[in-house]
């Protein structure tokens, strides 16, 4: 039996951490999990306005957003995505390497959902990634991707 299809776009530019987050989120009975990857901001905003070789994206249920990023940091992605009418009801969870306090004030400021700080272990790292997923896909309630 095939899990509830959940679409996640991974906002990262560190390939390792793409990497852990694929691995992490594969083979989960309760959710068939597609990641969509992108590795800077400007692509980001690409890829939730649909535009160039984008144009048939899915809507993102969730979006997992590194703050340090190339060509447009995530604090701009984030006020860029709460900014828009047709995409501030989507979950953003800040996941970062930043334990800054003010990053920290800043991403709530700017509409996160949630902030995590990346732990360096791997095994803690994907324990974090299996329960962002059970959190967010089994117990919280998702808008539908039409955005109503």
């Amino acid at each position: 039996m095939a899990g509830k299809k959940i679409e996640v776009l991974l906002v990262e530019d560190d390939p390792g951490d793409v990497d852990l987050m694929t691995e992490a989120l594969r083979g989960r009975r309760r959710f068939v999990v597609n990641l969509h990857v992108v590795r800077d901001g400007a692509q980001a905003l690409q890829y939730l306005h649909k535009e160039g070789s984008y144009a048939d994206a899915p809507r993102p249920d969730l979006i997992l957003l590194d703050l340090n990023l190339p060509k447009k940091n995530g604090r701009e992605v984030l006020l860029d995505i709460k900014g828009d009418k047709a995409l501030k009801c989507i979950p953003v969870v800040v996941l970062t390497t930043s334990d800054s306090e003010e990053d920290i004030v800043q991403a709530y400021q700017g509409g996160a959902n949630c902030y995590i700080t990346k732990p360096v272990e791997l095994s803690r790292f994907i324990r974090l990634l299996r329960s962002l997923e059970d959190f967010w896909f089994a117990l919280v309630k998702l808008p539908p991707r039409n955005g109503t």
